[in-house]
């Protein structure tokens, strides 16, 4: 079982409207650590999780999304606050343009008091990553969570830096130290390692000394790098696909490697060390390839990633 905390928002798809100074928005259930419960949900494992969820109209729809995904939301706690909103524009080359709307929203809000007191023991990993592991009081909670579990269970980590959310790249970089510690995977984009200040090398180099078990570096469309506790390195090139929009390709990569992992019963502390890297990032490119050709976050079934062949 999987546990995923944090960002559950609505992210609102811009284009053209016959307004010539208005916005034509498309909106659509999303956040980095929900869509990473839809990837393990999709590929036919049992995902729950755990955020502050609005009963405005998107928390509603939100709430309905997991239902007909199944997705667990039990560990849910209900608000009145705002839904988080990201309007989302595409940038020349197909690549998301992001603006977020955060001040006082649900998933922004956990609490200590609302974390369970303990987890079912079925759960075997807790996934976290993007905006709600910098934004308070969310991100003290959920770094609560990860070092009271992390002793025991498989943590998964994404920074997935959303600087338009909160600028302070040393509050990242902080988050990133601090979270490093309690997680055994760990993921990061080439875009989010230039933010923080560092390369690839050192990324890896850093969460490993921390006692990360195997962090991966997607490149976009260039592929992967995944490394290993016991000094492997190898490089996963990218598939040339028509891309829609990259939105939710990190996501779906996070996703698939889990999934991966778990498949092969690594998904306890300790297992990972001796996965078979490139099999597990040749499985996660093929999956987040496959989410670049949908629009949006549309994130594949294992039948999907089994009949695609570009």
């Amino acid at each position: 079982m999987y546990l995923c905390c944090g960002d559950s928002l609505f992210d609102m798809f811009s284009s053209p409207s016959s307004d010539p100074h208005g916005i034509a928005l498309d909106g659509h259930v999303g956040g980095s650590p929900l869509n990473v419960a839809l990837g393990l949900a999709r590929m036919g494992n049992h995902s729950r999780f755990l955020t502050r969820i609005s009963t405005d109209m998107f928390g509603r729809r939100i709430a309905g999304f997991m239902g007909a995904n199944d997705i667990d939301s039990s560990p849910c706690v209900a608000t009145r606050q705002n839904t988080t909103l990201a309007m989302i524009g595409l940038k020349e080359d197909n690549s998301a343009d992001y603006v977020f709307y955060t001040d006082g929203t649900a998933d922004c809000s956990l609490v200590p008091e609302d974390l369970p007191a303990e987890l079912d023991p079925a759960i075997r990993v807790i996934h976290f990553g993007s905006y709600s592991t910098v934004i308070e009081p969310t991100a003290s909670t959920l770094a609560l969570l990860a070092a009271r579990e992390g002793e025991t269970r498989f943590v998964s980590y994404d920074p997935n830096l959303r600087t338009m959310v909160e600028p302070d790249i040393d509050l990242w970089r902080d988050r990133v130290a601090t979270l490093s510690k309690a997680a055994s995977f760990m993921k990061a984009s080439d875009e989010d390692i230039a933010q923080l200040g560092t390369t690839p090398e050192k990324f890896a180099a850093d969460a490993v000394s921390s006692g990360v078990e195997v962090a991966c570096v997607t490149l976009g469309h260039g592929g992967a790098q995944a490394y290993s506790a016991d000094g492997r390195h190898v490089f996963v090139p990218g598939i040339k696909v028509d891309v829609a929009d990259t939105v939710g390709a990190g996501d779906t990569f996070q996703a698939a490697c889990l999934h991966w992992l778990g498949a092969e019963g690594l998904t306890r502390k300790g297992g990972a060390r001796s996965a078979d890297i490139a099999a597990m990032a040749g499985f996660a490119v093929k999956a987040a390839a496959l989410t670049c050709t949908r629009r949006g976050a549309d994130l594949p079934t294992l039948d999907d990633i089994a009949a695609f062949n570009p």
